[in-house]
């Protein structure tokens, strides 16, 4: 094995640069990964504009990670080399109150593979063993859709799907796809609603779901005409968008609930009369758990869910730093892209 692998570092905003540095050694409890496939995320494209929460410059994006072992640390036991596996790109604390209750997505000092420490827009990555998936037999490209799926998965659990629910999920980007299908998969009647006709058009095509539009004239009737009648029992919001988070209140039925995945920078502001009205159940969903991959993996492996329900493209890693700007950032195309090494 070479002694120096090829990394692209997001230096500042907008600018990415290559560089090379040595292959790490896996320390204690690590394992050292050779790349395979990155998907790339809102998140990797938001930190190229300046426009992320909770990053700093300079850093190697990239949490969406599927790769071979080829290196093991002292004292691990459930991995081998050759193994094929997926990153989950959160490293908890285990201390904090969050992760003794379980919820280490949400732990008070996490740190994100890609976003708070190097990622995987490298060729080698060493990471935690412990965050390390199995994804044995399955396409590398669909196992570097194993998180964002998971994402998708923990804000169905937090909105407590149910079959039979009546639940609207906006935005048709990666994760409120991933949440649809998995709603879905739950039992849900879901509808999904984006102000884009060629999204609308991916979600019926490859989703086989019925679609709203946000920005018709209609769209509370075109709701009301999906759920016999009322508005929305459940909805997950996946837009990021501070417009459509404020008008979520106005798109649920009395005792509606709302749980909000994508995030923008600002305050969410809306009528709190018509929020009480309502008795309205609002949350956050952040991140995802061990429980959320693992659902994402049996989903997988029951064909429910597949990489063609989100992936539009596909870039090759050494043309990256070439291309990132006008390939990804201003691809009006794009919904999901895979790096491929």
């Amino acid at each position: 094995m070479m002694s120096t692998m090829n990394m692209l570092i997001c230096q500042e905003p907008k600018k990415l640069i290559w560089e090379q540095r040595e292959i790490p050694i896996p320390g204690e409890g690590e394992a050292l990964i050779k790349i395979k496939s990155v998907g790339i995320c809102g998140t990797d494209i938001h930190a190229w504009g300046g426009n992320q929460p909770f990053f700093s410059y300079p850093r190697v994006l990239g949490h969406e990670i599927c790769g071979e072992i080829v290196g093991l640390g002292k004292n691990i036991h459930q991995l081998r080399k050759g193994q094929q596996v997926a990153v989950i790109p959160y490293v908890a604390c285990l201390q904090c109150p969050a992760c003794q209750s379980g919820r280490t997505n949400c732990c008070e000092k996490i740190s994100v593979i890609g976003v708070h420490q190097d990622g995987g827009f490298s060729e080698y990555l060493s990471v935690p063993a412990n965050n390390l998936l199995d994804a044995e037999g399955i396409d590398p490209q669909a196992a570097a859709l194993i998180e964002p799926f998971a994402i998708s998965a923990h804000a169905v659990r937090r909105a407590d799907i149910q079959p039979g629910d009546q639940v609207l999920v906006v935005g048709a980007g990666p994760i409120g796809l991933g949440a649809a299908a998995i709603a879905h998969a739950d039992g849900a009647h879901v509808v999904v609603a984006d102000t884009s006709p060629a999204r609308r058009e991916h979600v019926i095509s490859r989703l086989g779901l019925p679609v709203v539009d946000p920005s018709a004239d209609d769209f509370d009737t075109q709701i009301r005409a999906q759920f016999d009648g009322a508005l929305a029992q459940k909805v997950i919001d996946a837009t990021g968008n501070q417009h459509a988070m404020n008008n979520t209140v106005n798109l649920i039925r009395h005792g509606g609930s709302i749980v909000f995945v994508g995030l923008f920078k600002g305050d969410l502001q809306f009528s709190d009369p018509e929020f009480h009205k309502k008795e309205t159940t609002m949350m956050g969903s952040r991140n995802a758990t061990p429980e959320d991959f693992a659902k994402v993996g049996r989903l997988m492996a029951e064909g429910q869910l597949t990489a063609r329900m989100m992936l539009t493209h596909r870039f090759a890693f050494r043309e990256l730093a070439e291309i990132y700007e006008s390939d990804v950032i201003n691809n009006r195309h794009l919904i999901k892209g895979v790096i491929t090494f």
